[in-house]
């Protein structure tokens, strides 16, 4: 190992950086070291190297697991500015190290960092070697609450995985360290003892001690206008922080306190250095931007010619693939819609590293048009023969003289008018400017800054490919001229490429390992699982792991399959752990058997060619290590009951205003229990209830779920089952957190499904309380989410069909006053609006007819009503009687005023009423009321009885004029109108029919 960190200090010397050494306190993270957490902060250049022991108390694991130590050595690398290429550098060393990368698979797996602590994020990568996290690779972007000017690029590696890797050893302790003495025999003893100290033995009082008297020293420097020792008890005080969490011995209050105050303190200590800095003018100098590109001189094309068009960047994280895609054809697209150049098919591809639109049969220029411009009124152009002064302005912002103008008619009025011919531009300059335009206008839903000055994208923009045929097409982007190569495998015997013709760039790509259309890719992936699995007798689930197999799709440009296995004793952990693991942090298909249970084995895919028994090795190392870790959750947990970790939820926060997690548990509980009594559940139902509310949301506080937050509801199953609670109580506990999404598992029994719509009836309402409402694409809360887990739930569990939306909505907020938290009556309304939004979006994606959905909309309280009313609604539309019955209510509710019958029903004379007619329509009226009673809301049975109903209305408005001079007249027959229309409004808004 001593070796290594040798090797790698003179690499990154030999490419410019300073070597320093660590610092002499606890740090989480090299970043942490002021010579990065200063540092990047400012102007100055500044690139170094240097090892840094890192310290996370929470890691801790006695020195068992093979890869989590309280205590590992990282190598920090910053280089400021960006110099362009990090990643060939990055890569350049791992080289250097004798890691062979055309063997070995070394992958840059989405990462967007962030550190509250510090006040600091960036945007980048994992690293993976062979599935194994050895390196995070981070543009920051802010340290300190300061954004960064120049961008920084933090090269972190992780050595005690890349050592295992390269010396072929299973676990940290068999590490060579030094010639015949191994990681172990140094540190072994390290890591068990403070291990103890940080889990077990640590006195809480201490170090609740020593973090008042760091941070009160921290404010005394600041006081003193001294940055670096302010800065240095900072980090004091989060190592104390840290190990007080590793001992649990921190409550939500006083966790959200300590971080304010520890990010309050580095933005002071950053903010001061900076300014410290200026004030010595800077003694490193200031770091030069890149000089702008200039665009070569722009060639001739006469003939009809394809486009190529390629964005190369850095790896995009796999959601924006796609979504980039879209964009820049939409872009392309809509801007030659703009222009007048002929062209043909528009056509958009990528991979992570390539966004490439090809345009077909682009004309060689635009053609020539004639321009009509107008001027001012004809009236006003001339006095007494003479132009007058507008004319003569109008003339001469136009370049012409006055004797050039016509007059042109618009809409019967004379106007003075220019005719200018209008020259076609050439392709070349169309395309030149276009393209330009669409590289500089790239954004993503969230955007990082590297060393360009001007461009801001998702990942780096490092390169441009544009071809009008076989003719380069210049295009100049800030400081990113075009070109006539592209880069292919960073492995490849020659990464950059020259490509000579824009036909057929997608089988020119084929042969350099590069897959561009995403579908051949996603066949490749399915096919090659497929594959792997038959060859041990299992198979792929593929539907059910759509969504991992479109996320591997848009990671790789040349998905290789590469199986790999585990050991058996293994299974013996829940399979929703094992495959958990897999999906979560490696990206890896579970292999199944003919009976859907869990095999042994799982699918990898590397990027391109690789030695398969290379990457298979470090793949099952690193699922070895996951699996330790999960089976060290496991034993944990299971010491701990069900009701213990209910009462450690205190310490767990919700949301600041809303309390904490344990608030939130109380208030699903009650409000359980107030659905269960309203949806009048059987005895053992609502028993059921009753308990699993009592350990509601448990699991939260287990070390399995803090880890994997997606085994939230499962692991409270388990756990549940094996501390003897009944299997009722705890399939309930585990369906509470159904569904997952919009489509996903209901709840399957009565008492899951009262506990599920308990828990999203809290978020919903809880998070328009404190205004923390959807806006566009932002949803942080997953608030529609769950809105629509509630209205399943409600559409599908028939027990449940009673509910309405309005009482759980009531009865939640009923839970927040009783907490304290003010619940204005206009949140909860908007609460209801939004679920009724939801609900009319269901009804539109599955087909429905738009004014029927329209019409059932009334009983989006009742979902599962509504879909009744509905079915029959598009049962009886079109029927000869509802037809007669929609035109007849049409008619009565048309004539009605939006307030209801003039002075109101009370104030009516009804003995006025003494028309057949009238009577007649009473009598029939009063026959339905009957008729519908205990079901004035079925459609069906209105429909069925409402055919005298029909007559009657009809020959009312016949025989009898409505608004009568005599204005008691006029009262009752429109009261008689309101009795027949509430009759209707039980079942439909008629008037969206």
């Amino acid at each position: 190992m001593q070796d290594a960190i040798l090797t790698l200090q003179k690499y990154w010397s030999d490419n410019g950086c300073m070597i320093t050494q660590p610092l002499n306190t606890e740090v989480g993270a090299g970043t942490a070291n002021p010579s990065t957490a200063l540092r990047v902060i400012g102007p100055e250049p500044w690139s170094v190297a240097y090892v840094e022991p890192s310290v996370r108390p929470d890691d801790s694991r006695y020195g068992e697991n093979p890869n989590r130590l309280q205590t590992h050595t990282q190598f920090q690398v910053i280089l400021k500015p960006d110099p362009g290429n990090p990643q060939e550098l990055y890569l350049g060393s791992l080289r250097a190290l004798g890691i062979d990368l055309g063997a070995h698979d070394v992958r840059f797996v989405e990462d967007n960092w962030a550190s509250p602590a510090l006040g600091a994020w960036g945007l980048g990568w994992e690293v993976w070697l062979d599935g194994m996290e050895i390196t995070q690779f981070t543009y920051f972007q802010q340290v300190g609450g300061v954004t960064l000017s120049p961008v920084s690029v933090e090269i972190t590696y992780g050595l005690e995985r890349i050592l295992m890797n390269l010396q072929g050893v299973s676990h940290f302790k068999d590490i060579a360290y030094a010639p015949g003495i191994t990681y172990g025999e140094v540190f072994g003893q390290n890591e068990y003892e403070m291990s103890r100290h940080y889990l077990d033995d640590a006195d809480v009082e201490t170090n609740h001690r020593l973090f008042e008297s760091y941070a009160s020293e921290a404010r005394r420097m600041l006081d003193l206008e001294l940055p670096i020792p302010a800065y240095t008890y900072v980090l004091k005080c989060s190592h104390t922080f840290n190990v007080l969490d590793a001992r649990g011995a921190l409550s939500t209050t006083e966790r959200a306190k300590a971080f304010s105050l520890m990010r309050g303190l580095t933005h002071e200590s950053a903010k001061l250095w900076g300014q410290r800095r200026a004030a010595l003018e800077y003694p490193l100098g200031t770091a030069a931007a890149p000089a702008p590109a200039v665009r070569a001189a722009l060639p001739t094309v006469l003939s009809t010619e394809t486009l190529l068009f390629e964005i190369g960047v850095e790896e995009l994280p796999y959601s924006d693939v796609r979504a980039a895609t879209d964009a820049v054809r939409e872009a392309i697209t809509s801007k030659l819609a703009a222009t007048r150049l002929g062209h043909g098919a528009i056509t958009a591809m990528a991979t992570p590293r390539r966004m490439v639109i090809t345009v077909e049969k682009v004309e060689p220029r635009e053609p020539d048009t004639v321009r009509t411009v107008r001027g001012p009124k004809a009236a006003a152009a001339y006095r007494d023969g003479a132009p007058t002064p507008a004319l003569l302005g109008f003339a001469r912002s136009q370049g012409a003289d006055p004797s050039d103008v016509q007059v042109l008619d618009v809409n019967g009025v004379d106007y003075i008018a220019l005719t200018r011919e209008a020259p076609g531009r050439t392709a070349v300059e169309v395309l030149s400017e276009l393209l330009a335009e669409v590289v500089s206008e790239l954004r993503s839903s969230r955007n990082m800054r590297w060393n360009d000055p001007s461009l801001s994208f998702s990942r780096p923009v490092r390169w441009l490919l544009a071809l009008l045929g076989s003719t380069p097409l210049p295009i100049a982007v800030s400081a990113l001229a075009s070109g006539t190569t592209t880069r292919v495998h960073r492995t490849a015997p020659d990464p950059v490429v020259q490509v000579t013709s824009a036909v057929g760039y997608a089988h020119f790509l084929q042969m350099h390992g590069i897959m561009l259309d995403r579908q051949g890719r996603r066949d490749a992936v399915v096919r090659g699982a497929h594959e792997a699995a038959a060859e041990v007798g299992g198979f792929i689930d593929v539907a059910g792991e759509a969504g991992l197999i479109d996320e591997i799709t848009d990671i790789v440009e040349y998905p290789h399959p590469v199986r790999g296995s585990f050991d058996e004793g293994y299974l013996d952990l829940p399979s929703s752990v094992l495959t958990t693991v897999m999906r979560k942090h490696q990206r890896y298909l579970p292999v199944l058997d003919g009976d859907g249970r869990l095999m042994p084995y799982f699918i990898t895919f590397a990027n391109g060619t690789c030695d398969d028994d290379v990457v298979r090795s470090g793949n099952e190392a690193v699922l070895r290590a996951r699996y330790e870790d999960a089976a060290f959750f496991w034993r944990t947990d299971l010491k701990v009951s069900p009701q213990d970790f209910r009462g450690r939820l205190d310490k767990l926060t919700f949301e600041d205003r809303l309390g904490t997690v344990a608030d939130r548990a109380d208030r699903i509980a009650a409000l359980a229990r107030d659905l269960a009594e309203r949806a009048v559940l059987p005895q053992d139902s609502a028993a059921t209830v009753r308990r699993a509310g009592e350990l509601a949301k448990f699991d939260l506080a287990s070390q399995m779920v803090v880890e994997f937050s997606s085994l939230a509801g499962v692991m409270a199953e388990e756990y549940a089952r094996r501390a003897g609670e009944p299997a009722e109580v705890a399939r309930a506990l585990a369906e509470m957190e159904l569904p997952r999404s919009s489509g996903g598992a209901l709840p399957a029994g009565e008492a899951g499904a009262v506990l599920s719509l308990a828990d999203r009836f809290d978020l919903v309402t809880g998070m328009f309380v404190i205004g923390a409402v959807p806006t566009g694409s932002s949803d942080p809360y997953g608030v529609r989410r769950a809105a629509i887990g509630l209205l399943n739930v409600l559409r599908s569990v028939p027990a449940l069909a009673g509910l309405r939306v309005a009482d759980g909505l009531r009865a939640a907020a009923e839970r927040y006053a009783a907490q304290g938290v003010d619940v204005p009556a206009e949140r909860l309304a908007e609460a209801a609006e939004l679920i009724t939004r939801r609900y009319e979006q269901q009804l539109t994606e599955a087909g429905h007819e738009h004014r029927l959905v329209q019409a059932v909309l009334v009983w989006a309280d009742r979902p599962a009503h509504g879909d009744r009313t509905l079915a029959a609604l598009e049962r009886h539309v079109g029927t000869e009687a509802f037809e007669g019955l929609t035109a007849a209510l049409q008619r009565v509710l048309r004539i009605l005023p939006g307030d209801g019958a003039e002075g109101g029903p009370e104030a009516v004379d009804r003995s006025r009423l003494t028309a057949p007619a009238e009577l007649r329509l009473a009598e029939s009226a009063e026959a339905v009321r009957q008729a519908l009673r205990d079901r004035e809301d079925d459609l069906t049975a209105l429909v069925e009885v409402s055919a005298p109903l029909v007559a009657a209305i009809n020959a009312f408005f016949d025989e009898v004029l409505v608004m009568d001079p005599d204005l008691a007249v006029r009262a009752a027959r429109l009261a008689l109108l309101e009795d027949v229309a509430r009759l209707a409004r039980t079942t439909l808004d008629w008037s969206a029919l």
